[in-house]
């Protein structure tokens, strides 16, 4: 109780407890396990009352390297692009129907450029308190584990990372939320 400065008046203060994750980013990539992701996600957001983005990264980093392999010619790699555009726009409109599904409302994010950079550059810019993401692809060789960029964004970023497992225990979870 607190004096609002006249005599014997008390003002009622409500003290609660504030929960740790007030702002969750899933990163979608457009496979299944981002997809499971993006929907744990939404039950995460939902319970915990927080603000949800999602991220979608093109990879241009990859396309860069592709023209100078020459493996692909300018023309090419704008038209692969292009595609990419449409892939990241048609995954992130998937997981904004999925959220106002459950009257979520999530801040959709498309970014280009290195997988890893614009993770943490979203993670610090929008003080996320926890990164959501996919299970992780089985690693196949030393190599595979270098190149995955997901599993090294995860390492370095500078908030708690949820690897979601189990899609049909989500997908139960995810259905049952009103």
């Amino acid at each position: 109780m607190k004096r609002d400065g006249k005599p014997g008046n008390l003002i009622k203060r409500k003290y609660y407890m504030e929960g740790p994750i007030k702002k969750i980013m899933v990163y979608i990539d457009g496979t299944e396990e981002s997809i499971t992701a993006g929907q744990y996600a939404i039950c995460l957001s939902k319970s915990a009352g927080a603000e949800l983005s999602a991220l979608y990264v093109i990879n241009t980093r990859a396309l860069n390297e592709l023209l100078r392999a020459r493996i692909f010619i300018k023309s090419e790699q704008e038209e692969y692009k292009n595609d990419l555009e449409k892939d990241a726009d048609r995954y992130l409109k998937h997981i904004k129907a999925l959220a106002d599904e459950k009257a979520i409302n999530v801040n959709l994010i498309k970014a280009s450029g290195n997988i890893i950079a614009e993770i943490k550059k979203s993670v610090k810019e929008l003080d996320i308190d926890l990164l959501v993401i996919g299970e992780l692809s089985r690693i196949q060789s030393r190599l595979d584990e270098l190149h995955n960029e997901v599993e090294r964004a995860m390492r370095s970023v500078s908030c708690s990372v949820l690897i979601v497992k189990d899609q049909e225990r989500v997908e139960t979870l995810y259905e049952s939320l009103k």
